[in-house]
């Protein structure tokens, strides 16, 4: 938000937005390399943690934050699952090493809260923080990629594994 604040001039309207994941009452940031994301894939495998955003909007003369909580848990995730998944994503721009996006699906049993939060930027909070700016009229949801185990879906992406 600091960054936000710095970037306020006379006459334009910021928007800057952070994201982390929590579990166990620690912050996982984005990792500093492939070790840690590792680790911290292994530390969110078949658990739940909280995925915490903050949106602040400002024009010159007015600020407002507004901040979302999601609960992700993953699916139990074995070493070569990990692997696989790192093989199709980069982890290390990402806060907690994951993205719900794209193939998140591999990695994520389900998300209680905003789909769009744990991408990054949360939406619905966002539509209403613009909303008070004058900035947004309409606002179309965003899809939402199916999450739960469908019948006859393979246990993993290498069709056997720890997927309950």
């Amino acid at each position: 938000m600091r960054k936000g604040r710095t970037l306020r001039s006379a006459r334009d309207v910021v928007l800057a937005a952070d994201t982390v994941v929590a579990i166990d009452d620690r912050v996982l940031g984005k990792p500093a390399d492939m070790r840690a994301a590792r680790q911290y894939l292994r530390q969110l495998s078949g658990r739940t943690h909280q995925v915490y955003s903050s949106i602040f909007v400002a024009d010159p003369i007015r600020e407002r934050i507004r901040s979302e909580l999601s609960h992700v848990t993953f699916w139990t995730l074995s070493d070569n699952d990990i692997t696989a998944y790192f093989g199709k994503v980069n982890p290390l721009d990402k806060a907690g090493a994951y993205a719900a996006q794209g193939h998140g699906v591999e990695i994520i049993e389900r998300i209680d809260g905003s789909y769009t939060n744990v991408v990054g930027l949360p939406m619905e909070r966002t539509i209403e923080l613009l909303r008070e700016f004058g900035i947004v009229s309409a606002f179309r949801p965003v899809p939402v990629p199916q999450f739960e185990p469908r019948d006859g879906a393979p246990a993993s992406a290498h069709g056997k594994g720890t997927r309950r």
